[in-house]
């Protein structure tokens, strides 16, 4: 791999651009950081590098890209980094180094088919259709005199008028369903050349200007998707960015996963039966029938083998979706090339993940989900799950995958602020397929460290006084010292719980014993809570799994994040304890091989919403005293988290709370 020829180097554009940022400063570890990136893309090393918040490591690799002959993929876990690189970064880049390269770098942004509006179902969506139907599958159509159906008509006005048909750019936003109604998944597509819509397609225009730039942001699913698919998605490229690094192995693992219900069984025989004789759409009614039986009374949770009632059904739905293609396709007429298409796709799907769960092996794992009560909260929050309704699998591990496929002809860069764990980079190294085998790719490591100095800016509070938590909610005693310190710091709180139960437990608490305002997730959009605690003077804001990483509050308006205990994967979580089983089985600890790495991601993640600007000042307090008093963990754990001023003196972090509540007052 070689860099265009130029006589600019990558010190003189990382300075030009820092120039241009409002208030931008020379960073030392962002500048080690550019050029370690420039050296891994001359001599196309994989490298791995940790950067803190505060170092911009987004210029950080950014800056050496536009010296790339051909273009750089740069992959993201979330949206608001994403956004942060497409709206912000790239642009600003884009003006300051013009001047010197002689030209305008240009940059793109590719998703998934499903983000864009396909024309083509727009222009049918004034048909009843079966995918225009109500997701819950029941009769009420998207008609233009009902709520739906008047999304969709805004959607078509909108269309008229957008240039890339992108949702996120779609204001204010439309239900998922509605969504689902009028996108296009990649599988269910009939492909430009054979659409009358083709040459307008918004996501082939999208996949058209990812050719064309210099840097191309995608997200990790698609990159996933990418890899699954033999790599037909991207644009050809050199060298590939991937920012927020740890969340890769995670996202990898959802792509790959697949899920099977009658719901859906249901609903591809609907899509399919102007193609179908009454016969295979009968078989197909009551391959559904029997899964949902099968599956009422088939354990919830891991299953380490299938029962055999849900074995004969998923056999059932197996031979029917491949009757059903198979009689599509031997249709003659075609009426309608796209619905024959999404007919088709929706049943070969059905076909694939029976197959793959009736021979599911140790390199996969399944499990049973059913119906959840709980609103916003989710899953995640523990809502009790009623009655199995769907079969899930997933990979038991990814690492595999990711050795083979994501180094393959490219130069990787993988860069977070959270990749090493206990102070080693092995951990995450080994999740992304580098494990340092002579086989294996050739990599190095490289911690940039973090312009804040958080031994003078935060410290790090654990409660060693407390007992042990043992029940999922909060227990009195936490509850007494979260109101001691929030009282102390008069608001001002992130509270991040492990648990629904533990976060609405700590409001009430909070209510009744002090007169802060409390936040609570599930009571507003999360947006608008945010925005409420960054302004307010006296308020909390309290949440579950979401808040961990997506939340971002510089300044007085958040000074103490409290964490109710270690975020240790729940037992029930079946990949997780499927790999820590593993673990076991060959002879490991799967606690500290698959739970203590989680937690200390988490953690990290959580800790690191403290402290986001050179300026900022405040305390973590972890109300469970195992991070403390541990031998085996508690010490690994700390070593993963930013290195704070570290206390478990009540006295000592409850005074330096007054003392900053009175600063700010």
């Amino acid at each position: 791999m070689t860099v265009a020829p130029t006589a600019v180097s990558t010190d003189a554009l990382l300075a030009t651009v820092v120039a241009a940022v409002p208030g931008g400063v020379s960073r030392p570890g962002q500048l080690e950081m550019a050029n370690a990136v420039s050296s891994a893309i001359e001599t196309g090393e994989h490298l791995l590098v940790q950067a803190g918040t505060g170092t911009g490591k987004s210029l950080a690799y950014l800056v050496p890209a536009l010296l790339v002959n051909g273009p750089v993929v740069v992959s993201t876990a979330t949206l608001a980094l994403q956004a942060q690189l497409v709206d912000v970064d790239l642009p600003r880049l884009a003006d300051a180094v013009t001047p010197l390269l002689g030209r305008r770098p240009t940059y793109a942004v590719l998703k998934g088919r499903h983000h864009y509006a396909c024309l083509a179902k727009l222009e049918a969506a004034d048909t009843p259709d079966d995918t225009l139907v109500d997701e819950s599958g029941g009769t009420r159509w998207l008609g233009a005199a009902g709520r739906m159906g008047q999304q969709v008509t805004r959607i078509r006005e909108w269309a008229l008028e957008s240039e890339t048909g992108d949702r996120d750019q779609l204001a204010p936003g439309v239900d998922d369903r509605v969504w689902r109604a009028v996108s296009m998944p990649a599988r269910e597509c009939v492909g430009a050349n054979r659409c009358e819509y083709g040459e307008d397609c918004f996501a082939e225009a999208s996949r058209i200007r990812a050719r064309e730039a210099d840097i191309v942001v995608t997200n990790h699913s698609l990159l996933a998707v990418d890899m699954l698919s033999g790599h037909h998605i991207l644009p050809p490229h050199r060298v590939l960015v991937v920012d927020e690094a740890h969340e890769l192995a995670d996202r990898v693992t959802s792509a790959a996963h697949a899920e099977l219900r009658a719901e859906l069984v249901d609903r591809a025989a609907r899509r399919a039966r102007t193609f179908l004789d009454p016969d295979v759409q009968e078989r197909l009614t009551e391959a559904a029938d029997g899964l949902t039986v099968a599956l009422a009374d088939a354990p919830m949770g891991r299953l380490l083998r299938l029962p055999t009632p849900v074995t004969e059904a998923l056999t059932l739905v197996d031979a029917a979706s491949r009757a059903a293609v198979k009689q599509i396709g031997e249709t003659r007429e075609d009426p309608d090339a796209v619905r024959r298409q999404q007919a088709k796709a929706n049943l070969e799907q059905l076909a694939d993940v029976a197959q793959r769960l009736l021979e599911f092996a140790d390199h996969d794992v399944v499990w049973t989900e059913g119906d959840r009560r709980g609103g916003i909260w989710g899953s995640s929050a523990g809502a009790p799950a009623i009655g199995a309704s769907s079969l899930v699998v997933a990979p038991l591990s990814v690492s595999g995958l990711l050795g083979l496929h994501l180094y393959q002809d490219r130069t990787v860069i993988a860069t977070s602020a959270t990749l090493t764990l206990g102070g080693k980079f092995d951990t995450v190294a080994r999740s992304l397929g580098l494990d340092g085998s002579q086989d294996g790719p050739a990599w190095r490591e490289l911690d940039v460290g973090s312009p804040f100095d958080y031994s003078r800016q935060g410290i790090l509070y654990v409660a060693a006084h407390l007992p042990r938590p043992t029940a999922s909610g909060l227990s009195d005693a936490a509850g007494e010292e979260l109101v001691r310190l929030c009282s102390a710091l008069r608001g001002r709180t992130l509270g991040l719980f492990s648990s629904r139960r533990a976060a609405e437990r700590a409001a009430t608490v909070i209510r009744e014993k002090t007169d802060l305002e409390v936040l609570l997730q599930g009571e507003d959009s999360l947006p608008a809570l945010v925005r409420r605690f960054r302004t307010g003077q006296r308020s909390c804001l309290f949440g579950v799994l979401s808040l961990w990483q997506g939340v971002d509050v510089p300044g007085d308006a958040c000074q103490l994040v409290v964490i109710d205990r270690l975020p240790f994967p729940r037992p029930d979580e079946p990949v997780a304890a499927a790999r820590a089983a593993a673990a076991d089985a060959a002879g490991g600890s799967g606690f500290a091989a698959v739970s203590v790495p989680i937690a200390a991601i988490r953690l990290a993640q959580g800790v690191g919403r403290l402290i986001r600007s050179s300026t900022d000042r405040g305390v973590v307090a972890v109300l469970d005293s195992r991070l403390h008093h541990s031998r085996s963990y508690g010490e690994y754990l700390r070593r993963s988290l930013p290195p704070f001023w570290y206390t478990t003196g009540p006295d000592v972090v409850r005074g330096a709370l007054e003392r900053l509540a009175g600063d700010a007052s």
